[in-house]
C-alpha cells in the first residue's frame, strides 16, 4: 500500500516550507531581531510568522556531515531539530516561544548542546568526578568461544556495481542512488549460506582527491570528485564471519547520505530500509540464477534467504530496523533472523519485536553523543507479550562513534576522516586519556560483538552468549576494552517478576522510603501523568529517557524511582503462588542505575525470602557495578544508563527455589536513591525469531479546511490486519512551517480488538488572514504495542479558506 507520507510530500515539496516546531508552549508579546545580527556560527534572523517566530541561520561554512540531527539554539537553549537546506549552509527552525526575538545569539546545536558552550564547560570542570571511584570486581571470565578467531574457510573478496543512478527510492523523493556492494564469500562453503548485510551510516558522500576536502550536496558526486568508500570499512567482522561460512555483503549508501536531511520526511531511514530491500531482492535472484550476470556468478545456489542477519552503523542501524519491518510488511518475506544497530541514530522510536537484537553504544560517542538507539532496546522490551526474541544493549567504554569503520578513521581511511569526539582535552574521552581506547582497540571491539551476534544467533554458537546476556563474558580478542551488558531473556526463559513500568498493587512500600514510577526527562512528557525521571541531566546524559527528533514528547522508559534515607527503606514484590517455583531459572536480574540526585556510596539489598520464612540478602557492589557512577565530568558525560544486577541463584545458600515468596530490595547505604528496571529471573538463552505475523500500524495523511478560530483535524490510524489484543500507538504531531496548528503533547491511540482502525484529533488554530500556500503538520506514529510501525509518517495539510 502507497504511504499517504510520501504521496503528501511530494504533492507539498513546492508549497510547503519545512522547518521542525520547538515543544516550548510560552506566550508573550512577538519582537524580530534585525536582520543580519552576526552569530558564532554564522549570520540569524528571526521574524514573525502565523505561530509563533521563524528562526533562519546562514552558516559561514557548510554544516558538517553528521548522523545526528542539527538543531538551533537560542542564548544556548535548544530551539529543536532544524530543517536544512539542500546546500547545507541554511538552517531553519519555526518556533511558538516569543522570546526568540530578542535572543542575543542564535547557533548550531547537537543533541540538545552547543559544541562550544560544552567544550568550555568541560575545560572548566574538574578532571575527574566528584562520585568515588567505580568498585572493580575483577575482569570477567572470558567467554568460552572468541567471536573474533578466524575460521575454517578462506576468504575471497569481491564487489559488484550497477551504478550511482540504479536505484529510484521513494523515500527521498523519486531521488536516485547507487547500487554497488563489497562481497566476502567462504571458500569451499557448500550449500546456501547464512547472508549477513551490512549498512554504513551518514558520512560525506564524495571527496576531492587533490584538494583533500569532502562534499555532500550532490549525487552523483561533482566532477573531480570520487565516492567515499563508507561500505569497505568493515573488513574486521565480514571476514571473520565469511571465514566461519557466512556470505557478507556490505552495501554503499552514499547516494541517500547526500539527500536524506533536505528531501526525505524521516532523515532517510525509509530511503536507507529501501536499499537494504533492493539488495535482498537481487541476492535472492542471483541466488536463483536471475539477474545481473555478475551477480549471479557471485551469488547463485550461494545463499540462504530464511537465514538474514543485519547490521546498520549510526543512521545505517536505523536503516537495518526500518528494512526489518519492510520485510515483515511483505506477503512472502525473508528469514531476517539477527539486527545489530551500531552506534544508532533512532528518530523516531520504531519497536522491533520478535527479532534478536543487540544495539552497541560507544560510551565516547561524539556525533550520537546522545546514544538514542537504547530506545530500540527500551521500547521494544514488552511491546508483545510472549516474545521470544532475545535483545541485549551493550555500552563500550573507550569507543567514540567512527572507528568501528576504517573508512571514517584518520591514518587508515582513503578519503578525509576524523574522530568525532571533539574534546582532545576530555579527562576520559579525550585522545590522550588513559581509559579511551585506541582505533585499532576500537576496531577490534566492534569485530568481536558484530561477528560475535550473528555467530550467536544464526550459528548457534551459545558459549558466544555470556558476551551479551549481561553475565560479564569478555572476548581475548576484545583487549583492555569494558563492554558493559544488559539483556532480556526470551519471554520462555524468564519469569517477569516486576517491569517497573508500573507499580504492581501487591508491591509494599515501607520504612524511610518513597518509591515512584517515573519516565522521560524534562518535563517533557505530561499526557503520561508520570513525573520524568530525570531534570537534572541533559538529553546527551540520559539514552534511555533522550527525546526523539520526531517523537519528543512520547513518554519514554517508565521505571522506578527508589530512595532512601536510612537502611529500613524497602520496596518489597511478592511472586504468585503459580510463579514461586523459580528452580529452572538461572539467576535474578534487573536493570539498575544511580539516580540523578545520588551523591557517595549508593548501594542496595536484595533479600529473596521462600514461604518458610528463610532468606538469603546480597548487596548489589558484592555483585557488579551497576550502581557506581559512569566516569566524566560534565555533559555530555557522565551518562546515566541502567546497567545488569545479577544475583546467581546458586549462591541463594538456604532458601529453596521451589518456594519462593517474595523480593525484598531495601538500602544498603546510609541514604541513597536509584533507578530500577526489569525484575525477573532468567534462565540461559539466546532465543528464536517469532512466526507470528504482527498486524503494521500506519497513520493516514488528511485535508482539512483552516476555520477562523480554534477547531480540530480527525485522522486515522490504520492496521494492516486485525489484532486479537487492542493495539496502541503513539502520536507526535510536529508544526513544520508557519502551519495554523496548536501545538499539542504526542497523545496515546488504541485501536480496539478485531477493529481496522482508530480516529484520533488534532488541534488547529484558525484565523482570518488570508495565507499565500498551503501549510501542513508532519504526524509521527511511534512505539506501537502489538504491532509494528508500518507508514509511520504522516502530513496534515491545512488550505486557507481565507477569500483574498
Amino acid at each position: 500500500m502507497r504511504s499517504p507520507v510520501r504521496a503528501w510530500a511530494k504533492a507539498l515539496a513546492a508549497a510547503v516550507t519545512a522547518a521542525t516546531l520547538s515543544t516550548s508552549l510560552l506566550t508573550g508579546s512577538a519582537h524580530a531581531a534585525p536582520p543580519g545580527s552576526p552569530g558564532e556560527d554564522g549570520t540569524w534572523t528571526v521574524e514573525p510568522v502565523g505561530g509563533g517566530h521563524r528562526v533562519t541561520l546562514h552558516l559561514n561554512k557548510p554544516l558538517p556531515v553528521r548522523d545526528a540531527v542539527p538543531e538551533l539554539a537560542a542564548d544556548g537553549r535548544s530551539l529543536g531539530p532544524a530543517e536544512e537546506s539542500p546546500d547545507g549552509m541554511t538552517l531553519t527552525v519555526v518556533t511558538p516561544d516569543p522570546s526568540v526575538a530578542t535572543a542575543s545569539s542564535v547557533d548550531v546545536a547537537w543533541n540538545g548542546e552547543v559544541p562550544e558552550a560544552a567544550a568550555a564547560a568541560a575545560g572548566k570542570a574538574a578532571p575527574t568526578p566528584a562520585d568515588p571511584p567505580a568498585k572493580t570486581h575483577g575482569r570477567p571470565a572470558p567467554a568460552p568461544v572468541d567471536p573474533a578467531a578466524p575460521g575454517p574457510y578462506a576468504v575471497t573478496h569481491d564487489e559488484y556495481d550497477l551504478g550511482d543512478t540504479a536505484i529510484t527510492l521513494e523515500g527521498l523523493g523519486g531521488r536516485q542512488a547507487e547500487i554497488r556492494a563489497k562481497v566476502y564469500l567462504p571458500e569451499g562453503a557448500r550449500g546456501r549460506r547464512p547472508l549477513v548485510v551490512f549498512l554504513h551510516g551518514r558520512h560525506s558522500a564524495c571527496y576531492d582527491p587533490t584538494a583533500w576536502t569532502t562534499s555532500n550536496t550532490q549525487w552523483p558526486c561533482p566532477a573531480g570528485q570520487r565516492p567515499i568508500a563508507s561500505y569497505q570499512g568493515y573488513d574486521g567482522p565480514a571476514d571473520v564471519l565469511a571465514g566461519h561460512g557466512y556470505v557478507v555483503v556490505s552495501v554503499s549508501a552514499d547516494g541517500v547520505n547526500a539527500a536524506d536531511n533536505p528531501y526525505s520526511e524521516d532523515r532517510g531511514a525509509l530511503a536507507r530500509g529501501e536499499v537494504v530491500m533492493r539488495h535482498l531482492d537481487l541476492l535472492a535472484d542471483a541466488d536463483e540464477g536471475v539477474g545481473d550476470a555478475k551477480l549471479v556468478s557471485l551469488f547463485k545456489g550461494r545463499l540462504d534467504m530464511s537465514d538474514v542477519g543485519l547490521m546498520g552503523h549510526s543512521r545505517g542501524g536505523e536503516g537495518v530496523v526500518k528494512a526489518a519491518l519492510m520485510n515483515a510488511g511483505r506477503a512472502r518475506p525473508y528469514g531476517i533472523r539477527a539486527v545489530l544497530p551500531l552506534a544508532p541514530t533512532d528518530f523516531a522510536r520504531a519497536t522491533l519485536p520478535g527479532t534478536p537484537m543487540a544495539v552497541i553504544l560507544p560510551y565516547c560517542d561524539g556525533d550520537v553523543s546522545n546514544q538514542q538507539g537504547q530506545h530500540f532496546y527500551d521500547d521494544s522490551r514488552y511491546a508483545v507479550d510472549g516474545d521470544p526474541a532475545f535483545r541485549s544493549s551493550l555500552m563500550v567504554m573507550g569507543a567514540d562513534h567512527n572507528f568501528f569503520n576504517t573508512e571514517w578513521t584518520p591514518g587508515v581511511a582513503h578519503a578525509p576522516a576524523s574522530d568525532d569526539w571533539s574534546n582532545r582535552n576530555d579527562p576520559v574521552c579525550g585522545g590522550a586519556a588513559p581509559s579511551r581506547l585506541t582505533a585499532a582497540e576500537q576496531y577490534a571491539v566492534g569485530t568481536a560483538y558484530i561477528a560475535g551476534f550473528f555467530r550467536l544467533v544464526q550459528g548457534g554458537e551459545q558459549g558466544l552468549l555470556p558476551l551479551f546476556d549481561g553475565s560479564g563474558g569478555t572476548p581475548a580478542s576484545a583487549g583492555r576494552a569494558l563492554v558493559h551488558a544488559v539483556a532480556q531473556a526470551p519471554a520462555g526463559k524468564r519469569l517477569d517478576v516486576a517491569s517497573f513500568a508500573s507499580l504492581a498493587p501487591s508491591a509494599r512500600v515501607s520504612g524511610s522510603a518513597a518509591a515512584v514510577v517515573c519516565a522521560g526527562m524534562l518535563d517533557r512528557s505530561p499526557q503520561s501523568r508520570l513525573p520524568s525521571c530525570a531534570s537534572t541531566l541533559t538529553t546527551a546524559q540520559a539514552p534511555s529517557w533522550t527525546p526523539a527528533t520526531y517523537a519528543n514528547n512520547v513518554a519514554s522508559t517508565p521505571v522506578l524511582r527508589f530512595s532512601w534515607s536510612d537502611p529500613t527503606g524497602t520496596v518489597t514484590v511478592p511472586l504468585d503462588t503459580p510463579d514461586q517455583n523459580v528452580s529452572r531459572y538461572d539467576a535474578l536480574t534487573f536493570r539498575a542505575a544511580r539516580d540523578e540526585t545520588a551523591t557517595g556510596d549508593v548501594d542496595l539489598a536484595v533479600e529473596i525470602v521462600d514461604r518458610r520464612g528463610a532468606s538469603r540478602t546480597v548487596k548489589v557492589s558484592e555483585v557488579g557495578d551497576a550502581l557506581t557512577a559512569f566516569p566524566g565530568a560534565s555533559s555530555p558525560l557522565p551518562k546515566t544508563w541502567l546497567r545488569t544486577v545479577r544475583v546467581p541463584l546458586s549462591s541463594l545458600t538456604g532458601v529453596k527455589p521451589q518456594q519462593i515468596s517474595e523480593i525484598r530490595i531495601s538500602g544498603a547505604s546510609r541514604k541513597g536513591a536509584v533507578y530500577l528496571a526489569d525484575l525477573a529471573f532468567t534462565a540461559t538463552a539466546a532465543g528464536e525469531v517469532s512466526t507470528d505475523r504482527l498486524p503494521q500500524v500506519s497513520v493516514e495523511g488528511a485535508t482539512v479546511g483552516e476555520g477562523d478560530g480554534p477547531g480540530t483535524a480527525t485522522m486515522t490510524v490504520r492496521l494492516s490486519e486485525k489484532s486479537a489484543t487492542p493495539v496502541t500507538v503513539q502520536i507526535q504531531t510536529i508544526a513544520t512551517g508557519a502551519a495554523p496548528v496548536i501545538a499539542s503533547a504526542a497523545q496515546e491511540v488504541v485501536i480496539p480488538a478485531g477493529s481496522l482502525e482508530a480516529s484520533f484529533r488534532v488541534p488547529v488554530n484558525g484565523d482570518t488572514a488570508v495565507a499565500s500556500a498551503p501549510q501542513s503538520y508532519q504526524v509521527v506514529a511511534s512505539v506501537p504495542v502489538n504491532a509494528t510501525i508500518g507508514g509511520g509518517f504522516a502530513r496534515l495539510v491545512v488550505v486557507d479558506d481565507d477569500a483574498s
